[in-house]
């Protein structure tokens, strides 16, 4: 028994584990490149971990197993329950509060580090630095996360909350001070008033830094922080000598950070003048030339003018955005379009990367209601498809769809590449009203002839046509 436990604990062998844990993450990322293997991949991402998990317990270190226990029943009982009842509409918020997580655990791990080493004097310097970039990473990610939370939940304006012209300003200097501390301690200081004052420069930046950004760049925000929170993992396993952590955070960062900059090129804005704030999620803006010649001729619909509409087409487009979120329409659409395919009508959905409140919102919950992986079209491959789109059906996707990426220069969001809606012969927008989506600007595509106009919830919209589209 002791020989089986000698072994079991034997650096050798745990290295073993960590390598088959990280091939069994870096399988299980391979699944999740696409929709009909992500469950997959999610499956073998997770007992790859809980590989890496037993093998960091086995750790001949490790030993208080009362506080290792009661942090695995406390994670547990909020992680499963929050996870198993969080609505799908729910799921950016549950996403950005448990990113925070990880970071705050990097920063208060580094805490206690410092303490336990009484202030890094016994520890080599790069181990310190390594454990301060964590500290101030991780905190930067977990009270930005919980602003981002905040703006998702309603909690809190989703408008831009800024200082003005000194948010910059304030921004600089809080960096510069939090780094002014770290490098005083880096360089032999054991105060802990000066950790802790790193810290709050820390939390204050990174509530500065989301405070500013607004509802149309969260997206982009989630998958940023996320890429903090992967860094600052891998930085804490460096200080930890866990690699385990150091493979797994630089995973995460370099994932995430490769996301954040395809998310940023979708939106044609750099990840500097996102973080720069000011966009998304502010007041009514004048629309556009186009919008503006065209003010008061929106031409509105009925469900049973937009069955017989819909009956009549050969091929139809679905275009979701955070509308059908919201209203928790997912269900209602598929049986919508399963009705449309007994027409004998071709049946596709167009995605847009940056369509509700995460990456893949749209596609997550058009799969939660069945809609076939073959049917969802990404940008790139929709567009071209419009032009020969007999009707497309846009269910509450707003700026995405907005021509004035296209035609307004002065517009905010011009240049942001779009859904070509408006190449389509017609178009029906349902919508609860022609309020603006989060970058605050008029739709020109609302005030296109060819665009007819239904108000509503989408969930009950959608039921009405197809009840009508039943009587046909």
């Amino acid at each position: 028994m002791t020989l089986a436990t000698s072994f079991l604990q034997e650096r050798s062998f745990l290295d073993v584990l960590y390598i088959i844990a990280f091939a069994l993450f870096i399988q299980g990322l391979r699944g999740l490149s696409g929709p009909t293997t992500a469950v997959r991949g999610n499956r073998i991402a997770a007992v790859g971990m809980a590989i890496a998990f037993i093998a960091t317990l086995l750790n001949r270190s490790e030993g208080n197993w009362g506080l290792i226990a009661a942090g695995i029943a406390i994670g547990t009982a909020v992680g499963v329950p929050a996870a198993r009842q969080v609505r799908m509409t729910a799921m950016p918020q549950m996403v950005a509060l448990f990113n925070g997580v990880g970071g705050g655990a990097s920063f208060l791990i580094a805490w206690s580090e410092f303490r336990l080493t009484d202030g890094y004097s016994s520890t080599a310097t790069y181990i310190a630095i390594f454990s301060l970039f964590a500290a101030i990473v991780g905190s930067v990610s977990f009270w930005g996360s919980n602003i981002a939370f905040g703006k998702l939940q309603e909690l809190i304006p989703g408008r831009p909350l800024t200082l003005g012209r000194a948010q910059q300003s304030v921004n600089f200097t809080l960096l510069g001070l939090a780094l002014a501390a770290g490098v005083a301690i880096a360089a032999g200081s054991h105060s802990e008033g000066i950790f802790i004052g790193m810290l709050v420069c820390a939390a204050l930046l990174g509530n500065a830094v989301v405070l500013p950004i607004g509802g149309a760049d969260m997206p982009v925000v989630i998958s940023l922080l996320n890429a903090f929170t992967g860094l600052s993992a891998a930085a804490t396993g460096i200080a930890l000598n866990n690699t385990a952590l150091i493979v797994a955070g630089m995973i995460v960062g370099a994932s995430g950070s490769i996301l954040t900059n395809l998310m940023a090129k979708a939106m044609n804005r750099s990840i500097p003048a996102i973080v720069a704030g000011g966009f998304g999620g502010g007041g009514v803006v004048e629309g556009a030339a186009g919008a503006g010649e065209h003010a008061g001729t929106v031409r509105s619909t009925s469900a049973a003018d937009a069955a017989i509409q819909l009956a009549y087409a050969s091929r139809v487009v679905v275009v979701p955005g955070y509308g059908m979120a919201v209203a928790q329409a997912q269900h209602a659409v598929r049986e919508l379009t399963k009705e449309l395919e007994g027409r004998g009508v071709e049946i596709s959905y167009a995605i847009h990367p940056v369509a509700g409140r995460m990456p893949g919102h749209m596609n997550v919950l058009l799969a939660e209601a069945d809609v076939p992986y073959d049917q969802l079209k990404e940008m790139d491959d929709a567009n071209p498809e419009f032009q020969r789109t007999d009707v497309s059906l846009v269910i509450g996707a707003n700026d995405v769809t907005n021509p004035a990426a296209k035609n307004t220069p002065t517009s905010p969001i011009y240049g942001m590449p779009i859904l070509e809606v408006a190449d389509s012969r017609s178009i029906i927008v349902i919508k609860r009203s022609m309020n603006p989506g989060f970058a605050g600007i008029e739709n020109e595509l609302y005030y296109d002839p060819k665009t007819a106009m239904l108000f509503g919830d989408a969930k009950s919209a959608v039921s009405d046509i197809a009840a009508e589209l039943a009587q046909l």
